[in-house]
């Protein structure tokens, strides 16, 4: 992720949550919330409902991978929190890639 940084503190994802707008469908739940940067910041959540740790982090894997890959369709300025979805234990990378591609698009970040 060249031009994003991670969000890490609690404090960082619930001011997304409080503030930020949400849609969701059945693998992902994304937060976005428009700020005065020059870079995006991600973070990612995943539930101990989702798996164990090894299942948990191959879906935060594959959510970070896609954004990876399509970061510079992602307009700047933004905070992004994507929330894995039960289901998403089960999905493959396309799957996931396609989800969040649809979210952001729901949410009209793309350029």
């Amino acid at each position: 992720m060249k031009f994003s940084e991670s969000l890490k503190k609690n404090m960082e994802f619930r001011h997304v949550y409080n503030k930020g707008a949400s849609h969701a469908n059945r693998l992902l739940v994304l937060y976005v919330l428009k700020q005065d940067l020059a870079r995006n910041r991600l973070g990612i959540s995943v539930s101990k409902k989702v798996g164990n740790s090894v299942v948990r982090h191959r879906v935060t894997r594959l959510i970070r991978e896609s954004y990876r890959l399509h970061e510079e369709s992602f307009g700047c300025g933004l905070d992004l929190v994507v929330i894995a979805r039960v289901r998403a234990k089960h999905a493959s990378y396309h799957e996931i890639e396609h989800a969040l591609l649809e979210l952001a698009d729901t949410h009209s970040i793309l350029i």
